[in-house]
């Protein structure tokens, strides 16, 4: 299974030609038996923001994953780069994209952004984009031949558990202690299914499905609540 995401600079309104402007790609292959086996990150060389949408890019990023807009020497992949390193990373034969996997809020705009990376690199788009969280109840209904609610898939998907989990976050993002992060937001889908389904189909979890820390300390029951601001718990 593979978990994409890819982060832009804001979203422009729906007249706008350029809706996305595509700066950070994150992609994990993943399987419940073994884990996260490999993963894929690149900040993306973005396009120039249209004209008189340079404030609202800006003030997106600066709310969310920080990434500048320009002069940010990191971008350095431009999108026939990153579509060749990704096809490579996921091995693909004849050219042919595996199915890949996101948050259903987030594939309106990762599909937007692949589509436009690959009509600007004269790329053929067949990514099959599909809903982890009709993955998650597909896995329960194969093992339970009954669905869990979609709020409670929901709720496993959303929790804030490993927002500061080491080795979650690209190198940047961490050093930087910036939550927002492509590669992040891949890695913890795998957690939250590890964390969910590893008991359900008799799966032993290691390092590989759970960040270290959290590994180690599975079984333990001395759990202890850290208050992160007002409004967010750990």
């Amino acid at each position: 299974i593979y978990f994409l995401n890819i982060y832009s600079h804001g979203e422009l309104q729906a007249h706008c030609e350029q809706r996305f402007l595509p700066c950070e790609i994150g992609c994990v292959k993943y399987s419940l038996k073994e884990g996260i086996m490999d993963d894929f990150h690149r900040f993306i060389d973005p396009e120039v923001p249209p004209r008189g949408f340079r404030y609202h890019c800006q003030m997106a990023s600066d709310n969310t994953h920080k990434i500048p807009i320009s002069g940010f020497e990191l971008s350095r992949a431009c999108y026939p780069v990153v579509l060749r390193e990704l096809l490579a990373f996921v091995q693909s034969d004849g050219g042919a994209w595996p199915r890949f996997y996101c948050r259903c809020d987030d594939r309106y705009r990762i599909n937007w952004c692949f589509r436009r990376m690959a009509s600007m690199s004269g790329f053929e788009s067949h990514l099959e984009l599909l809903n982890v969280e009709d993955l998650i109840v597909e896995l329960y209904w194969k093992k339970y031949q009954k669905e869990p609610s979609k709020t409670w898939v929901c709720k496993e998907l959303d929790v804030f558990l490993w927002d500061y989990s080491s080795n979650t976050r690209c190198k940047w993002h961490e050093e930087n202690d910036i939550l927002f992060c492509a590669l992040a937001s891949c890695k913890k889908i795998a957690y939250c299914i590890s964390k969910s389904l590893a008991s359900v189909y008799g799966v032993s979890l290691t390092a590989a499905h759970l960040p270290l820390e959290d590994y180690v300390s599975h079984d333990s029951t001395n759990a202890k609540i850290v208050v992160l601001d007002a409004g967010r718990f750990q």
